[in-house]
């Protein structure tokens, strides 16, 4: 009976950890380029308590063994990088990458991060930099004396000038891939490094060998379906509840079985 008291005690902290994993999606639904996770269970060892065709009775062999599960445990996060919904905001310097591919920016010790989210603003030095202030990689610096600015869709920057007709180009968007995403570390803000399980990034063009184009005046919004996680959340709860009644039942058994002496 205490077997069937800690299988389903881990049963409820697999589901409360299912439950944190959920949360944080329905909590990022309007994170820009937030991409959801989903908890993966294990089960655990069997215990065998008869081992089949071990004894054979007339000529006849036991079919089948006698084993119990002794519960689950999480063994993983799974992160989805399906395509966010892309919603127009018209600022220039809200790009969305329809397709496969990473931003790169810079943090403050040098190291590269890479993330979905293009909302870029650009700083008093006239550097493109995301909302924490991070340099966007390759560095690109826009003229103080520029009237407006062009991304089109293979990620060239162009600006124009009030005394000219024609834009002038002045930097050009790189876009990273890597060959498993799901592997990449999420470190918050928005931002991904890359591991061994991720592989190393490769670099390209916006619109050219598998990247993703990228559309100016738009975000790409979390890929988070509320009524997904709603529903999620409902057969999480249950799990819990069931397992909770398993521990209960395990309990009353224990206690009829003490009283059985008096």
């Amino acid at each position: 009976m205490l077997r069937s008291l800690r299988t389903a005690a881990l049963g409820m902290s697999a589901q409360q950890l299912n439950i944190d994993i959920i949360s944080n999606n329905l909590a990022n639904v309007n994170t820009n380029g937030y991409k959801k996770t989903k908890l993966e269970f294990q089960d655990l060892l069997y215990e065998t308590l008869n081992v089949g065709n071990s004894e054979k009775s007339e000529g006849f062999e036991k079919p089948a063994e006698i084993q119990i599960g002794l519960g689950n445990r999480a063994v993983s996060t799974y992160r989805s990088f399906s395509q966010g919904e892309i919603e127009q905001t018209g600022n220039p310097l809200d790009v969305a990458i329809n397709g496969r591919g990473f931003f790169q920016v810079q943090k403050p010790d040098g190291t590269i991060a890479y993330s979905r989210d293009g909302a870029f603003r650009v700083n008093a030095d006239g550097n493109i930099v995301n909302g924490s202030g991070y340099l966007l990689y390759p560095e690109i610096v826009i003229p103080e004396n520029a009237s407006s600015i062009k991304i089109d869709k293979n990620g060239v920057i162009y600006v124009l000038y009030e005394d000219q007709a024609e834009p002038e180009e002045i930097g050009q968007i790189e876009l990273a891939m890597f060959m498993n995403p799901a592997g990449l570390k999420p470190i918050g803000e928005n931002l991904f490094v890359e591991t061994d399980a991720s592989g190393s990034p490769v670099f390209g063009t916006p619109g050219e060998e598998g990247f993703g184009e990228l559309h100016q005046g738009y975000l790409e919004k979390s890929n988070v379906d509320v009524v997904q996680e709603m529903i999620n959340l409902i057969v999480a709860q249950r799990a819990y509840e069931v397992n909770s009644r398993v521990v209960r039942t395990a309990d009353e058994i224990l206690r009829m079985t003490n009283a059985l002496k008096r």
